[in-house]
């Protein structure tokens, strides 16, 4: 089953609309309790019709081939142009402030993000969905400055999200602040956290570099990680999709 309603997040866009999507597993016994796994850009998971770019990440597929004993909870991301009065997504999913080469300087407001998740959006869900609402069963996940959020939530948020999945993460932006990020977290030793970048992602070294350095101040903070490069994949949804299965073991071990 997947619920899909508008809602409103006023922190960041004010009154404008976005969707909230929900997936429970069909055929539950009653005080079946599900672990919940949060997701940015809800509006690419399921439906390639819904999808930014044409192609969804084949979630919805995915989970009821499957019957993952698993909620998915995703929001859609703001659609705005960068230089608008509220930002966009660059600004939405990052928790710094940077400069980019399009867009010029971007505010960071990845904490208004995540607050509003974890006060707002996860109360709700927990409220009326078959949830278990601790701390052990709150995963988080997403691709690119997702990928970055959930870096980002996993660290900062860690009394909140014990595991995690970040897809090609968008660590070039800020290096130097995701770096700090880690370095100055306190993270719990039964954090476990998915990471990956495909293989055609890296076009410089020092990209190559700054993943490599990345994974290692996790394992440093005691983050039980898996580190993956896939092979021949890129920055998409097509090649996210094939990488669904290893993060949900890694999720769900």
């Amino acid at each position: 089953m997947l619920d899909k309603w508008p809602i409103t997040i006023p922190q960041l866009t004010g009154d404008e609309e976005r969707f909230a999507y929900v997936y429970v597993p069909d055929g539950y016994e009653e005080g079946t309790q599900f672990p919940v796994l949060y997701m940015f850009d809800g509006h690419n998971l399921w439906d390639d019709d819904e999808a930014s770019f044409g192609k969804s990440w084949g979630m919805l597929d995915y989970l009821e081939e499957t019957n993952v004993p698993l909620i998915v909870a995703a929001v859609e991301c703001n659609h705005h142009p960068e230089q608008d009065a509220c930002g966009g997504r660059l600004s939405e999913y990052s928790p710094f402030d940077f400069k980019d080469r399009r867009w010029g300087d971007i505010k960071g407001r990845g904490k208004i993000t995540m607050d509003w998740f974890v006060n707002e959006f996860k109360p709700y869900v927990d409220d009326n969905y078959p949830t278990c609402p601790d701390r052990e069963c709150t995963f988080i996940a997403g691709s690119s400055m997702g990928g970055l959020m959930t870096l980002y939530a996993v660290t900062r948020y860690n009394k909140v999200f014990s595991r995690g999945a970040a897809l090609s993460p968008s660590i070039g932006f800020a290096p130097l602040s995701v770096l700090r990020m880690i370095r100055y977290s306190r993270i719990g030793k039964d954090t476990v956290l998915y990471m990956d970048y495909g293989q055609n992602e890296f076009r410089s070294r020092a990209l190559k570099r700054l993943y490599s350095n990345v994974a290692g101040r996790l394992m440093q903070k005691g983050v039980l990680l898996e580190s993956r490069i896939v092979p021949g994949g890129d920055h998409s949804e097509a090649s996210w999709e094939k990488q669904i299965p290893f993060f949900i073991d890694t999720l769900l071990y």
